[in-house]
Formats: structure tokens, sequence, C-alpha cells
């Protein structure tokens, strides 16, 4: 199984002060639930935006306001869901400084994430499968 094979590698990345799980919708989700079965940590779930009814949260799930929320991501391009996930937990109390992501396709020099104080974990960059395509 794919995802289990993928989640079980994203589980060594994981900063070790971790203390909630923050899947970004859509791709993020069944991997941040996955790896929170297997590390037995609380898991999130970011919306892109808040909807305006029901809850009209932007994150679904526990209480995070005070906690070390690593952020859970399938590809990085831009980086652009990710910070905006970002500054709002933040806004909301949780203390976000770490992103692990499957795949980081950004460009070398694009992801400016570092420039919100948010560290890039990735499983695999754009490098790796350009080097893989060439072999």
């Amino acid at each position: 199984m794919l995802l289990g094979r993928v989640t079980e590698a994203m589980a060594t990345f994981l900063p070790g002060d971790t203390e909630v799980l923050g899947g970004l919708e859509l791709g993020g989700i069944p991997i941040a639930t996955r790896l929170s079965a297997l590390t037995g940590l609380p898991v999130i779930f970011i919306r892109k935006e808040a909807k305006t009814y029901g809850t009209c949260k932007i994150a679904e799930g526990g209480d995070f306001a005070g906690r070390r929320v690593t952020l859970i991501e399938d590809i990085i391009t831009t980086g652009g869901a990710v910070r905006k996930a970002a500054v709002s937990l933040r806004e909301l109390g949780g203390a976000v400084q770490d992103v692990v992501c499957v795949i980081d396709r950004s460009e070398p020099g694009q992801n400016a994430l570092h420039e919100i104080g948010l560290s890039t974990i990735s499983v695999l960059t754009k490098a790796d499968l350009d080097a893989a395509r060439t072999r």
C-alpha cells in the first residue's frame, strides 16, 4: 500500500517535539490521518478557508493552542497554502515551525516558507525526481 509506505517514511522526518499533526486540505488530510494512526499523535484538519456555516473554523479537530503543530502536506510547489495555514494557526495560538511534505517540487530559491520562520522537511525533492528520471 503506497500510502503506508509514504507515511512510514514521513514519520521518520517528524520533529521530535511535534504535539499535533496538521493535515492541509485536501492532499495532506489522508497522509496526516495515517501518520496519526502510526504515531499516536492527535491530528487537526486545516481548510483552505473557514466555512461560512457549521463550525466556521479554519481547523477542525482537537485543541492546538499553545501546542507544537507540524503541518503535513502532499506536494509543495510555491508554498502558498502552507504559508496561509501556518499564519492562520499561529493567529489562533498554535506553535507552527515545520511542514513535512512528501514532495517539495519548488524550484531552488522559490520556496520562501523560511521567510515566515517555517522549515520545510521533504521526503523527496524536485531534484530527486529529476535525477530518478534520468537514470
